[in-house]
């Protein structure tokens, strides 16, 4: 574990540029790797559902954009949604990720604790996420933070 302070502060829109078009391929490839659909339908829905998530970038209400600092160094990014989409009394995380560089000094941890503080800010009273299967260390961490598995789908190739 780092020793180093951790904080979250708003994306700036340069920021936010690079990322949103990082963040949709990503997600086009998650569902692509799912096996759920064919390449480019997978990026269809992957440009579809972020529209439709964050169609006015980062003015779209309730949808909260942070970029994680170590002392002043940026190593990684959380978004949050209050409330989810759900469950108005439950924040979502749609995503937290770490630098490559940065990752295994805690700093994941350390992100999901700081937004639970943003969600009871902004008076949540649960917080929610889904992660990927195979994606065995977020699985590993969520675990160890307490969160429980509420459903879970799953899939056999023939």
């Amino acid at each position: 574990m780092t020793e180093a302070h951790i904080r979250l502060r708003p994306l700036t829109q340069p920021e936010f540029d690079q990322w949103i078009t990082r963040q949709e391929a990503e997600y086009a490839e998650l569902i692509i790797e799912s096996g759920a659909m064919p390449p480019a339908a997978a990026r269809e829905k992957a440009r579809r559902d972020t529209e439709r998530t964050l169609g006015a970038g980062l003015d779209t209400p309730g949808q909260f954009l942070f970029r994680v600092l170590a002392g002043e160094e940026p190593v990684g990014s959380v978004w949050l949604a209050v409330p989810g989409p759900d469950d108005p009394a439950m924040s979502w995380v749609y995503n937290v990720e770490i630098d490559e560089a940065h990752r295994g000094h805690g700093y994941g941890r350390q992100a999901m604790l700081l937004a639970e503080e943003e969600s009871r800010a902004r008076g949540m009273t649960s917080i929610g996420l889904n992660v990927h299967g195979k994606n065995t260390v977020a699985i590993s961490l969520y675990d160890s933070l307490g969160y429980a598995v509420t459903a879970q789908q799953m899939k056999k190739p023939l």
